[in-house]
């Protein structure tokens, strides 16, 4: 027998696995393979793949630091194993956004800037006469290369009457400066320009021009002195008063206040506008004078990247070595079916698998080996036929000498695996264990395996009847990113999915519904942005469920002697909280060379509160016990409790049962972020016709997952709502009324119907993409 401890052990051993839901799990893993960990959701996969083996790795790469970083790591607790051999060093990749700025690029996040910069550096044509710029003068990111006049973030804030001004029927005394801050500031404001002689009754359209121009935008601030009206109760004296002009105002507030509240009301009345000084291209003028190719380097930024790959020839040596390293650069990027981005696109425009997909193609370029990547969910987003190239990348990781181990759903990933480590039977309490280790093929004989019945099983024979549409909804013409003038009618009462290749502009159309469309009567917009952004943000307190808890805990005998109210049993006010974490139940660790991460509060250990508020118990649980609920547990212990039954119940209904009550915002991935947005709103009594829109609802779920949700969806369409879905899952567009297929590339090569019709229509459609996938998916009845 092999011995573990053995330093050229071809196995990553895990023994003891206890984290989240983990049963004292033991595991073998082979190293230098693609092993996928399957499981449905909340089985424990995650938490064995990135809880425990990364989470171990990275453990081991603080001990080796410093003694500044052990210390950290009692901070941040190590994952609850009994041992791990075997383990190489680990590289993340999740899915999880860090906070992306408005300076963060596809470029940026590739590395491919670098290159380009370095290209114009060394081989521009700089003007004659001119000085040679060295790289950082073409970054909009150093104080030597951003436009001055907009510092390099290529737009600049204005605000206009219309916006400042909404409503130009009030008076000023009745509010019609939008802009003006409330409460005090906004009637010293007032009352300095009745000082000065305008007139503060009448409506503000009937005041003549130029003063209208002045009270809004003037850069002066006179100061002068207002007799404030006397009220009855209180003498209020003379003052100095300065007048600020409403523009001056908002500029002010929104570059300089430390309140991202008040930032974000002083954001609605601006508009952004290209900067007139640099076009909207970041750059100082001297850096726009350099051409490569004929082109600027804001111009070749703004190429699709497969279209700059193909416009990169260099002419002299210096060019040659250049282009040649670019163009080898963005190839993976391509691979990946990610060529219709631009360099200059930004961060936060990208979805969670774009985002990953592209540090995926970055890897492939690093040179390591003999490391372990842990990957959650690569296909996340991907159209099947962008699957293939996948694989073929993973596969290219492997081969570069390391050990590829990847959370996945998609099952043609699954089917492309070496190894496949199968997690469950159910999830939560149901699951943390490993059903199977070991070849795909050999997972057929696993009774207990909810991944089995859909690897190996065929699509059921039964057709479904497709619905009748109550009418039309037309939309358009939508020109937007890469459509151009599409217009798409979507019929009302049925189920539609709207697919395509990634980038064929699925999202773009969907979001030309809106609220008011003829037809449309009440949106219901469900995506996958996360509930909260802080561990202060669970499950319980954005569906409203724990209001109810509150109440039932207020009411109490034990708390009602202790003169307790609701307020007592909030984690968000003091009082009943734990004071060192105020109530997060975490305390942030800083990392001086990596991220900030959360460990849990020394005090509390968790829980909260404080024990004063913990003495108070409800049916022998005090209210951190409740919260620690997963919503299954839950709806057994409140099932004679209807408000919180009735909650609990729809959450259950889309899946989301292994979820605990309290779990932060932070820990929720964005399928299930939209799941419980769902739920919230399916608790909602019914009002009239609805149109439901979800994108990419089946993102991270499991295909027993997605038949659960499916049911709830085409439960909504069956009591005469409507429902569109844009959707990657073939199941999924097979059992939908209507398809429309967008296409037939991504990027330019993208933004047109390429198909509409029902989906046996659409599966025989010759060019659309989408067609042999979906052909594959239809029942063969």
């Amino acid at each position: 027998m092999h011995d573990p401890h053995h330093p050229h052990d071809p196995y990553v051993r895990v023994r003891g696995a206890r984290e989240h839901n983990l049963k004292g799990v033991d595991v073998d893993i082979p190293r230098d393979v693609l092993a996928v960990f399957t499981g449905v959701s909340g089985s424990g996969k995650s938490s064995l793949a990135f809880g425990t083996i990364y989470a171990e790795a990275q453990r081991r790469y603080f001990e080796s630091v410093a003694p500044y970083a052990r210390r950290l790591i009692h901070q941040v607790g190590a994952p609850k194993v009994g041992e791990i051999t075997g383990l190489p060093p680990a590289v993340s990749l999740q899915q999880r956004r860090s906070a992306p700025t408005s300076r963060s690029s596809v470029g940026t996040v590739t590395n491919l800037s670098n290159s380009l910069r370095m290209l114009f550096s060394r081989a521009g044509d700089h003007p004659p006469g001119a000085e040679r710029l060295d790289s950082d003068a073409f970054s909009p990111n150093t104080a030597a290369g951003a436009c001055p006049e907009c510092h390099g973030l290529g737009q600049v804030h204005r605000t206009s009457e219309e916006l400042l001004v909404p409503d130009p029927s009030l008076s000023i005394r009745d509010g019609a400066i939008a802009a003006w801050p409330g409460a005090w500031q906004g009637k010293n404001l007032r009352d300095i320009l009745d000082t000065l002689g305008y007139d503060v009754d009448r409506p503000w359209r009937e005041l003549p021009a130029d003063q209208r121009e002045w009270i809004l935008f003037t850069d002066e601030q006179p100061v002068v002195t207002v007799h404030p009206v006397r009220d009855a109760d209180r003498i209020q004296r003379p003052y100095q008063g300065t007048y600020m002009s409403a523009r001056r105002y908002v500029m002010k507030t929104f570059a300089d206040s430390k309140s991202a509240t008040l930032r974000a009301k002083a954001e609605r009345f601006l508009a952004g506008a290209p900067c007139p000084a640099c076009g909207g291209s970041r750059l100082r003028p001297e850096a726009l004078a350099v051409t490569f190719a004929g082109r600027t380097i804001a111009e070749l930024a703004a190429l699709p990247l497969a279209e700059l790959a193909a416009s990169l020839e260099g002419r002299s040596e210096a060019a040659r070595v250049l282009t040649a390293d670019l163009t080898s650069r963005i190839g993976p990027v391509l691979e990946l079916g990610l060529g219709y981005l631009s360099l200059d696109r930004a961060t936060p425009t990208l979805s969670a698998g774009e985002l990953q997909r592209l540090r995926l193609a970055t890897q492939l370029r690093s040179g390591l080996f003999g490391v372990v990547y842990v990957l959650d969910e690569p296909s996340a987003g991907l159209h099947p036929a962008d699957t293939e190239a996948l694989l073929t990348v993973l596969a290219r990781l492997k081969a570069a000498g390391n050990s590829v181990f990847v959370v996945e759903h998609h099952l043609d990933v699954v089917r492309g695996a070496d190894w496949l480590v199968d997690v469950g039977p159910s999830a939560g309490e149901h699951g943390g264990q490993v059903l199977h280790s070991g070849p795909v093929a050999q997972l057929a004989s696993v009774a207990e395996s909810a991944t089995a019945r859909f690897l190996f099983g065929r699509p059921s024979g039964t057709v479904r009847q497709l619905r009748t549409p109550h009418g039309q909804l037309k939309i358009g013409p939508v020109t937007r990113h890469n459509l151009r003038g599409v217009t798409a009618e979507f019929p009302l009462g049925v189920f539609t999915a709207v697919t395509g290749v990634s980038g064929s502009g699925k999202s773009t159309l969907i979001g030309g519904i809106t609220d008011g469309a003829a037809g449309v009567g009440r949106l219901v917009s469900v995506d996958q942005r996360p509930i909260g952004r802080t561990p202060r943000s669970n499950l319980a307190t954005y569906t409203g469920l724990f209001d109810v808890v509150r109440k039932a805990f207020a009411a109490t005998d034990a708390a009602r002697e202790r003169g307790f109210g609701v307020g007592r049993f909030s984690f968000n006010v003091a009082g009943g909280r734990c004071e060192t974490c105020q109530g997060e139940g975490f305390v942030s660790v800083e990392l001086l060379f990596l991220p900030s991460t959360y460990a849990p509060c020394p005090d509390c250990g968790g829980a909260r509160y404080n024990p004063g508020t913990l003495e108070v118990t409800y049916r022998g649980r005090d209210i951190a016990q409740v919260l620690d609920l997963t919503v299954e547990a839950a709806a057994e212990f409140f099932a004679d409790t209807p408000p919180v039954a009735r909650s609990l119940r729809t959450l259950l209904d889309v899946g989301l049962g292994y979820l605990r009550l309290g779990q932060p915002a932070t820990e929720l991935s964005g399928g299930e972020a939209q799941r419980i947005k769902l739920a919230a709103e399916l608790q909602r009594g019914r009002r009239g016709h609805t149109l439901y829109l979800l994108d990419e609802p089946t993102t991270g779920l499991h295909p027993a997952d997605v038949e659960v949700l499916m049911r709830q969806l085409h439960g909504l369409v069956d009591t005469g709502n409507t429902v569109v879905v844009v959707e990657h899952d073939m199941s999924v567009v097979a059992g939908a009324d209507w398809v429309i297929d967008l296409g037939p590339g991504g990027g330019d090569a993208g933004g047109r119907i390429v198909a509409a019709g029902p989906p046996a229509v659409v599966a025989r459609a010759e060019r659309s993409a989408t067609a042999p996938y979906l052909a594959r998916a239809l029942p063969q009845g």
